[in-house]
């Protein structure tokens, strides 16, 4: 059964783009190694900050351990591709976390953008047993939709063409999550403004992260197999990688206080470079007058 399939993005190298350059598939393989050195033990220990969060009775931090769990899964294949041991099996199960860390990235703004829009709503069904059977159906769904790939002989025929539909679908959601959060803000009385900041910033930054990573496998995936360029396929595979990296960021968000000290960093490092300018133009005009 496994012969039959050629469902292998995890490792593109294999069939379609990197085979034709092995000075590209070093280069992977020294920049996986690198990223995934880096993201499995700060994987860890986000995963330990987020659920201290829980354990205070928020909601959205279950999406976002769960989410890092995916990420888990795809660095553990990762390690295993990289030393040179895996298999199909492998390759099945990184596209497992791969499509629950999708699901739960919808997720995550999906239950920020119910804190703003119904919040009347979200306060008498926010559980964390609702948050928990939400998480059982996202695994259960991706774990079929495994199930049905391994074990449908003719998906070799089609299988970019519903990898690039299944990525593309999560677009219009996040975006209409962000809008609607947006426009809700004005109406939004109780939640305070250090919250909707946090809140606008994890949608914008889920938003951002699925466009700059996802968006050139989604263009891969839809494109004619006669057109599939090997650039656009290590570009593809280089943005998975950087998938569980991009994820960490979320944490930042959620933390009370957090998203205020990463502005007033950005606040003083824009008042040095200013006053840096203004000295110079200020020293520049010293000497001018001095010369004259």
């Amino acid at each position: 059964m496994e012969e039959h399939n050629s469902f292998n993005y995890s490792n593109i190298t294999i069939n379609e783009t990197v085979s034709s350059s092995e000075n590209v598939t070093c280069n992977l393989s020294v920049f996986t190694y690198t990223v995934t050195s880096i993201c499995f033990p700060l994987t860890l220990v986000a995963i330990y900050a987020v659920y201290s969060l829980v354990r205070k009775n928020h909601v959205a931090p279950i999406y976002v351990i769960n989410l890092l769990i995916s990420d888990l899964i795809q660095l553990c294949c990762t390690f295993i591709w990289l030393t040179g041991a895996s298999t199909n099996i492998h390759k099945y199960i990184y596209h497992f976390g791969l499509m629950a860390s999708v699901c739960f990235m919808v997720c995550v703004a999906m239950e920020r953008y119910l804190v703003i829009a119904w919040p009347l709503w979200y306060r008498l069904r926010r559980t964390i047993k609702i948050s928990l059977v939400v998480c059982v159906v996202v695994w259960a769904f991706s774990l079929f939709c495994i199930l049905l790939f391994y074990f449908s002989y003719d998906f070799r025929f089609v299988s970019p063409t519903v990898h690039g539909v299944f990525f593309l679908l999560p677009f219009p959601l996040l975006i209409f999550f962000l809008v609607g959060t947006i426009k809700a803000l004005s109406a939004a009385i109780s939640v305070c403004a250090e919250e909707k900041r946090r809140i606008v910033g994890l949608l914008v930054l889920v938003l951002l992260i699925y466009t700059l990573l996802f968006l050139p496998g989604i263009i891969w995936f839809l494109s004619e197999k006669e057109k599939r360029v090997l650039m656009l396929g290590c570009v593809t595979l280089t943005f998975f990688r950087l998938s569980p990296l991009a994820d960490l960021f979320l944490y930042i968000f959620l933390r009370k206080g957090a998203v205020n000290k990463v502005l007033s960093c950005l606040c003083c490092f824009r008042k040095d470079r200013t006053s840096q300018t203004s000295s110079s133009e200020n020293d520049g005009n010293t000497h001018t007058v001095t010369s004259v």
